[in-house]
């Protein structure tokens, strides 16, 4: 069969029987179409030719492009799992990826604003403008949850329980979780439901709370787009992501003594060892203002 209909049927399979989100869908089929694409071009088209060494040669390409080393990481799952359906339809009888070895992740400790920077960030919209007061409630409500960016596009008007201060948030996997959120950002969305959400729905009813200048639902981009534009404006020089603001707010309250139990609950982590690496940001953290601070550091 041709491998790309076989890229075909897995892609749908992970859709109707493992009930994958689209964006992971999407991930693993450009994984997969570059391999085939380099199969082609190396007239290894059939499933008979490919063994340990040409994923492995394949690997090293990938090396050779100077392809980051998570990328390579998320390559070796998106062909384990290839190749695991192939067996699982008995279209092959030997598995190439059974000896193959996942390579190590680098750690790399996120970047994080500070508190200043944070305060900076948040009053740099203009809240006199429609799209700079919805822009005041995003920053404000990221950085009061940890939400993320995935998170925030998809909150419903429904989720919000202002009047008692918490919302809903609906997290990876499809886990529901409760989140508090403080007055500040409960007084900027407040604001934004009153003055900016009706203006840029016009006549459109969406059920999403965080809208574009259509009324309908902002998305990943938007939200990437104008948070680069407000971070350029606030004059900081740092790389800030959507996720920078969930690195920030996970290490502060944590550096302010919130219990590590209660971070992982806030930010959705299944395991609790991904909540850890905050506790490292807060060391280094602490290293460098005793180094500043301390007359013989």
């Amino acid at each position: 069969m041709d491998l790309s209909q076989l890229l075909d049927d897995y892609l749908h399979y992970l859709k109707a029987e493992r009930g994958l989100s689209d964006n992971t869908i999407a991930s693993y089929g450009l994984d997969l179409q570059h391999f085939i694409l380099y199969l082609q071009q190396n007239q290894l088209e059939s499933l008979a030719k490919i063994n340990k060494q040409v994923i492995l040669d394949y690997l090293g390409q990938l090396t050779k492009e100077g392809k980051a080393n998570a990328s390579i990481i998320r390559c070796v799952t998106s062909l384990r799992k290839f190749f695991q359906f192939l067996r699982q339809e008995q279209l092959i009888e030997n598995d190439p990826m059974t000896l193959i070895e996942t390579p190590k992740s680098e750690k790399h400790l996120p970047e994080v604003l500070s508190v200043e920077e944070v305060e900076r960030l948040l009053v740099t919209p203009d809240t006199s403008q429609t799209l700079g007061l919805r822009n005041r409630a995003i920053l404000e409500l990221m950085y009061a949850t940890g939400l993320r960016v995935s998170e925030v596009i998809n909150l419903k008007l429904e989720d919000l329980h202002l009047d008692v201060g918490i919302i809903r948030a609906m997290g990876k996997g499809k886990k529901e979780r409760i989140i508090p959120i403080g007055d500040q950002a409960i007084k900027w969305i407040s604001a934004y439901l009153d003055n900016s959400r009706p203006i840029l729905c016009k006549n459109k009813r969406s059920p999403y709370l965080f809208v574009n200048f259509h009324g309908e639902r902002l998305t990943r981009q938007g939200i990437w787009k104008n948070l680069k534009n407000e971070v350029k404006k606030a004059g900081i020089k740092k790389n800030v992501t959507p996720h920078t603001l969930r690195h920030s707010f996970a290490t502060h309250i944590l550096e302010n003594g919130a219990d590590l139990r209660i971070v992982q609950e806030l930010l959705g982590h299944a395991d609790i060892s991904t909540t850890q690496l905050y506790t490292h940001i807060s060391k280094k953290r602490l290293s460098k203002i005793y180094n500043q601070a301390h007359p013989h550091a």
